[in-house]
């Protein structure tokens, strides 16, 4: 195995850093602040898209620093999962990066469902649109009024009759669906009778959130935020009737489907985590050597300089474990990765916590506030630990493979 870094891979990661500290560090927070200005908590009817994320946007895609998460030559960066982790490591560094290179969940995930499985009509009508960052898109599986850790849980259905399927039921967390320019959902729906297998029992279906019967009922705050303008919502289907040709892939695939979206993403979601985790440990540096209590840096008390060192190993480790998931997927597909991908997912999140709260600790209560994007990072750390699958599915499917090798089949 070999994690090297392509000379294409260490161009681009290079580029992105230079974008992010030229065009979007120096005004990073005040869009922060400007967003709690303009936006109004939870009445997400009321959210608007700052101008110069759009002129933003228009530079890193004039500068080819766009779609870099698409292995396709021709719509993407042509980047595999290897190479692709150095760049979205960079990315995680900021919480505007990822958007503003057209790189950011849940669109990715989406675009990389379309491009994989979607026919010709479902990729001009929706993949192009989303690939131009002209629309925003939302994933609606979890529920709640079922244990969503367990995905055959849920109750949502989507009925064929005729050319038509209607789809009923109740879907909460679906990110990005208080954002203006967000038009499609893909929901995931049971489609079969039981007497199919656990997991061919469902399918995903393109729902325009215009269509009659979609109703958002909610933004979900995630300790307090509201991810404005972004938002996490409620939203019931109720009698939703779309042609079948919305279904993506055919009846019955949905779990196949996810299967193929939730490698790469991890990936993604992992090395981002990284790079939040290296964000934060230069801040309690600078915050460590630039402040001083009883008479010494703050770096010199309390055991400060073990937690920069401990900090140092966990980011470490958590890398080259992340690095050979993404090799390994590269190499023997998500299937074939399935305790890597499983393990870096429980992996780097938990490290971007505990680098955050030593990082928060000895910024004080700036360390809670908005001043700094500490207090964002730690709800995103906290929330991935739940986000595709808990820590605890993830080790339970760990320990299931480890013990299936030694030959014990329960």
């Amino acid at each position: 195995m070999n994690f090297e870094p392509s000379a294409k891979a260490k161009d681009f990661a290079a580029r992105v850093r230079a974008f992010i500290d030229q065009h979007i560090a120096p005004i990073e927070a005040n869009y922060w602040h400007s967003m709690d200005a303009q936006c109004h908590g939870g009445d997400w009817t009321r959210w608007r898209i700052p101008p110069v994320m759009e002129e933003l946007k228009a530079k890193a895609r004039a500068q080819g620093l766009w779609n870099l998460f698409l292995p396709d030559e021709k719509l993407g960066a042509g980047l595999s999962t290897l190479e692709y982790a150095l760049v979205a490591e960079e990315t995680g560094r900021s919480l505007m990066a990822p958007e503003v290179f057209n790189c950011n969940a849940p669109d990715t995930g989406n675009m990389e469902v379309l491009w994989k499985y979607g026919n010709p009509e479902q990729q001009a009508q929706w993949l192009l649109p989303l690939l131009n960052g002209d629309i925003r898109s939302v994933f609606c599986m979890t529920e709640p009024d079922v244990a969503s850790s367990d995905a055959t849980n849920m109750q949502a259905t989507a009925t064929l009759q005729g050319n038509t399927v209607v789809i009923d039921g109740r879907k909460w967390w679906s990110s990005g669906i208080g954002d203006p320019r967000a038009k499609i959902a893909i929901v995931m729906a049971r489609t079969a009778d039981d007497d199919k297998g656990r997991h061919a029992q469902h399918s995903m279906v393109l729902v325009p959130l215009d269509t009659p019967g979609v109703t958002i009922h909610r933004m979900l705050p995630v300790f307090g935020a509201y991810d404005e303008p972004h938002g996490h919502g409620e939203v019931e289907f109720k009698q939703v009737r779309v042609p079948a040709g919305n279904v993506i892939a055919g009846l019955g695939r949905g779990f196949e489907i996810a299967q193929g979206r939730l490698g790469p993403g991890r990936i993604h979601h992992c090395m981002r985590c990284i790079g939040a985790a290296e964000k934060a440990l230069e801040l309690m540096i600078e915050r460590g050597m630039s402040r001083v209590a009883f008479g010494k840096p703050l770096m010199n008390l309390g055991g400060n300089r073990e937690r920069v060192a401990q900090a140092r190993l966990a980011i470490d480790q958590a890398r080259l474990l992340t690095l050979y998931a993404a090799w390994k997927l590269d190499k023997a597909g998500a299937l074939g990765a399935m305790t890597e991908i499983s393990a870096i997912k429980v992996v780097a999140p938990n490290v971007l916590q505990q680098v955050v709260d030593m990082a928060i600790q000895i910024h004080g209560g700036a360390g809670m506030s908005h001043d700094t994007p500490l207090s964002a990072f730690f709800a995103q750390a906290r929330s991935l630990r739940l986000a595709d699958g808990p820590d605890e599915v993830h080790m339970g499917l760990i320990a299931k493979l480890e013990i299936a090798k030694r030959g014990f089949a329960k």
